[in-house]
């Protein structure tokens, strides 16, 4: 897939006959290679690295198959087939990830080769979701919509996917590479935990060039990425990120698995000797061979233009009303509704996030109403955001409580976008084979102490991010309040960090003390959100009071009775 495709689509890419036949392709060469595996002709060592490549994954208790949904963006038709998936050959839900993806946890691996050609049928398909290549290019899920954005970064993330697909020279990099873009005044991408992080702007001119960062990621050894340009023009946007990629490939070490990583080599090299080896292999790539031409930006931006927009009045009067009757209603506008760029619209996040819930899951029942409000309200599509909620992009302003009055009756209408409860959290030792922890139950049982909608308002903006490993795919370490879970003799505790930051002024939360058992944890949460709302003044943001104030306020809270 490493064309540029032409299409006439708004709001989504759309696959041509190439597009189709390389994916069929590659579903009948797994098909056979399942058979093969099921009559015992593969043995699972050889096994592994093909289903690898294809999404699947054999965790505690069945197989996983991580689904990729480019940059965030499904269809309603795509979102229907997910949810019937689920239904069929899953329990009737599925996961929805900090990668902008889906998973399904309980699919039997005779069943993987029909999902996979079902998922054909609406153009998805699960390759590069594992495996040391790169991964879905992530991006704002306000894309397209916010009022703030500068660049749409859908563009060049399509423009990523075509690119790096089965790249020959990225399919078998050191480890897997993660991209990030953001567009928009206010990140929303969390650019500076990934691999290569990269923000669009535009110059005075108003030409497009990005910044590059890179370096970034979690897990055993966290890092922020590190600027590595300020300006690369539009044109050099390809030719710079795969000169990143081959010094990466050149030097990234492949002996130990825990050092492989970019972030590893960048602190190795040290940022000037690495930002020397890519300027030099950018200075060799640069030319007609990698340039980005404006057409092919130009035939892709086509894909993404605007839905036809009804010209509306800046403000509803309609909205107005039924705020001013209905405080549930308005509490949920003020927390998950944003501005949008268009006149008389909105962005609509559905919180898949209910008191007590799992943080990520939705059922197939969810999933089927979604793609029916996304046609009704939004002109088809919906997106997927790193915080594992769905987001509704383009809404009349009008419609916002029909679309909130649908959502209650489904259990989607919380409000708690960005608050105590928009808990982000990895499957953890439910699932997952390498957790040593549960995630879940800790994020249930936060959720439902701080269940009381007037209450998560009054404590305000307040990210809470729970990894059940080291590997940190819940993102603990730049939660605002992080927890991580840990082993200890065979038993679970968790391990609290504060002070963590995924926007542009990204900071890893330090760790406030000794880990604590699950029951400890969640009144420890409580302590330190009373010693916040007993310190803070006017308007302050937990971080700012933290920076205020330091740690041991709040570290005195949660271990006083020990």
């Amino acid at each position: 897939m490493n064309h540029i495709a032409p299409g006439a689509h708004a709001g989504i890419y759309r696959y041509d006959s190439i597009d189709r036949q390389f994916v069929g392709e590659r579903v009948e060469q797994f098909r056979k290679q399942v058979a093969r595996r099921l009559s015992g002709e593969l043995t699972e060592e050889e096994f592994k690295p093909l289903r690898l490549m294809n999404g699947l994954y054999l965790q505690l208790h069945a197989y996983m198959l991580r689904i990729a949904v480019p940059y965030g963006v499904l269809t309603s038709r795509q979102l229907r087939k997910l949810a019937e998936i689920g239904r069929r050959y899953d329990k009737g839900y599925g996961h929805f990830t900090t990668r902008q993806n889906l998973q399904f946890n309980w699919i039997r691996l005779e069943d993987t080769p029909d999902i996979l050609a079902e998922l054909a049928e609406v153009d998805m398909h699960a390759l590069q979701t594992s495996g040391n290549c790169v991964r879905n290019v992530t991006t704002d899920q306000f894309v397209g919509a916010a009022r703030d954005e500068v660049v749409d970064g859908r563009v060049y993330a399509e423009i990523l996917r075509q690119w790096t697909t089965l790249h020959p020279e990225f399919t078998y990099l050191p480890r897997k590479f993660k991209i990030a873009i953001s567009g928009a005044d206010h990140d929303r991408a969390a650019v500076r935990i990934h691999d290569v992080g990269v923000l669009a702007k535009r110059n005075e001119a108003g030409e497009t060039g990005f910044a590059f960062y890179v370096g970034g990621g979690l897990g055993r050894s966290p890092f922020v990425a590190k600027p590595v340009r300020e300006w690369v023009a539009e044109e050099d946007f390809v030719a710079y990120l795969e000169a990143i990629l081959r010094v990466y490939n050149q030097y990234g070490r492949r002996d130990n698995i825990y050092k492989a990583r970019i972030k590893i080599l960048v602190h190795e090299l040290g940022l000037e000797r690495f930002t020397r080896e890519v300027e030099e292999e950018f200075a060799r790539l640069r030319g007609p061979k990698y340039r980005l031409a404006p057409e092919i930006v130009a035939e892709i931006r086509r894909h993404f233009a605007p839905p036809p927009f009804e010209e509306l009045p800046p403000a509803s009067e309609a909205l107005e009303r039924a705020r001013a009757a209905n405080p549930a209603f308005a509490r949920w506008v003020e927390v998950n509704v944003a501005e949008h760029r268009a006149p008389g619209y909105a962005i609509a996040t559905i919180s898949l996030k209910p008191a007590g819930g799992i943080p990520g899951d939705a059922t197939s029942e969810q999933m089927e109403l979604v793609a029916g409000l996304a046609d009704r309200y939004s002109f088809g599509e919906l997106r997927v955001s790193h915080a594992q909620n769905l987001v509704l992009a383009h809404v009349k302003q009008d419609d916002l409580f029909d679309l909130w009055q649908a959502l209650e009756t489904a259990g989607l209408g919380t409000a708690n976008a960005g608050l105590i409860g928009d808990i982000i959290a990895c499957p953890g030792l439910d699932y997952c084979a390498l957790a040593n922890a549960r995630s879940i139950p800790l994020a249930q049982a936060i959720s439902a102490r701080f269940a009381d909608p007037e209450r998560q308002r009054a404590i305000g903006e307040m990210g809470i991010k729970i990894s059940g490993c080291i590997n940190a795919c819940g993102h603990h370490h730049v939660g605002h309040i992080g927890i991580l879970g840990v082993d200890k003799k065979g038993t679970e505790f968790y391990q609290i960090t504060v002070g963590g930051d995924p926007t542009l002024t990204t900071a890893i939360g330090d760790i406030l003390g000794p880990s604590l058992t699950e029951a400890e944890t969640v009144d420890a949460i409580e302590a330190i959100v009373n010693t916040y709302l007993a310190r803070r003044t006017e308007g302050e943001r937990f971080l700012d009071t933290l920076k205020r104030i330091g740690h041991t306020p709040f570290k005195e809270s949660v271990y006083a009775a020990a």
